[in-house]
């Protein structure tokens, strides 16, 4: 367990700089999430703290040692990497052992170790077979066992789950999970996969050009983005454009859009928009509704253009008259709606309409 310090982290590949100026701390026994688009840095990010990369200035620290110079093998860290990075003329314990062998560990040891490793990520007794013999989940659970076997201070997981298949990755999300709280495990994890972070993280970072967008739990992150970038990136929304006319009761703003006046929330209590000022407002497709929320003044008249049925869910392009086309998801739907020419009323509560600033 370890605490991790990331200090004015900046780092440039000729012209092009991939870190600017990151900050950081991870705490002891936290798994952290860094969540963002191709090129956005977290990968980047993750290899200076693997060693595998030295940056052009700041610093990283584990505990109290600075280990921004320090070689990647001397760091005690685990990686496991998107490709496994197996070895297929090495058997399954063979490959499990290496880290073990270059550490120049007792045999005796190294066997205990490994079949301790192999048993936790539910591999027992297949220590003979071939990598090639393995499935996809196999071979995941075998670089898992092999970062886990040096006993790291901290794994690193570069987008583990992303060769799996949609079963195997909730099967291996709550698995990696359980083994980092049940050994009490630093873990930053890299994806892009915003269901994987929401479900797994304590902490998450969404990263932008080099930098981090917003930092906090998933359920802050989700209910309270700090720009329409990480809106967008973290959930489906929908944007709609307006003016802000009057603040509210109970924290809210009125803001008039080309089709109605609404009533939203801010993103963060430090804000305080003046009025006539342009705002974005973010609309999870989930928060509305074709019930009855009499007690609200967001209401969303149009016409459905197109109905798509995923069992639990059933997702609608919503029309709106005089305004943009808006996506409403309804959860186990007892009706299904069909496209028509008739109109139609969503709702949202307004403190399911987030106010953003219009960058």
């Amino acid at each position: 367990m370890v605490h991790i310090s990331i200090r004015d982290l900046t780092k440039s590949f000729g012209s092009l700089t991939v870190l600017d100026r990151v900050n950081l701390e991870i705490g002891e026994g936290e798994l952290f999430f860094l969540l963002g688009p191709s090129g956005c840095g977290k990968t980047t990010l993750l290899r200076h703290i693997a060693g595998f990369y030295q940056p052009d200035s700041g610093q990283i620290f584990l505990d109290e040692e600075d280990v921004t110079r320090l070689p990647a093998h001397k760091r005690g860290t685990g990686m496991m990497f998107q490709s496994y990075a197996l070895w297929p003329h090495l058997n399954v314990a063979q490959n499990v052992a290496f880290g073990l062998e270059e550490r120049k560990r007792p045999r005796p040891e190294i066997e205990q170790r490994v079949a301790d490793a192999l048993d936790l990520v539910q591999l027992s007794g297949l220590g003979t077979r071939r990598i090639a013999q393995l499935s996809g989940g196999q071979q995941q659970r075998v670089a898992l066992a092999r970062a886990l076997v040096i006993r790291p201070r901290c794994l690193l997981l570069d987008e583990p789950l992303s060769n799996l298949d949609a079963k195997l990755r909730h099967e291996m999300r709550s698995e990696i999970r359980r083994i980092c709280k049940e050994f009490g495990l630093t873990g930053i994890y890299v994806t892009h996969d915003r269901d994987e972070a929401l479900s797994m993280a304590d902490r998450l970072a969404i990263m932008d050009g080099g930098r981090i967008a917003q930092l906090g739990t998933p359920e802050e992150v989700y209910r309270h983005p700090a720009s329409p970038m990480v809106a967008e990136f973290i959930g489906e929304t929908n944007f709609i454009s307006g003016t802000v006319q009057a603040h509210a009761a109970s924290g809210l703003y009125e803001v008039k859009t080309a089709f109605s006046t609404l009533r939203a929330r801010l993103n963060s209590p430090d804000w305080h928009p003046h009025h006539g000022e342009k705002v974005l407002l973010s609309i999870r497709p989930e928060s509305l509704t074709f019930g009855h929320l009499v007690d609200s003044p967001n209401h969303f008249a149009g016409r459905i253009t197109d109905t798509t049925y995923l069992g639990s869910t059933v997702q609608y392009a919503l029309q709106i008259d005089g305004g943009p086309k808006i996506k409403v998801c309804e959860t186990n739907p007892r009706e299904i709606r069909t496209p028509s020419a008739d109109v139609v009323r969503a709702v949202a509560q307004p403190h399911d309409l987030v106010m953003l600033k219009d960058e």
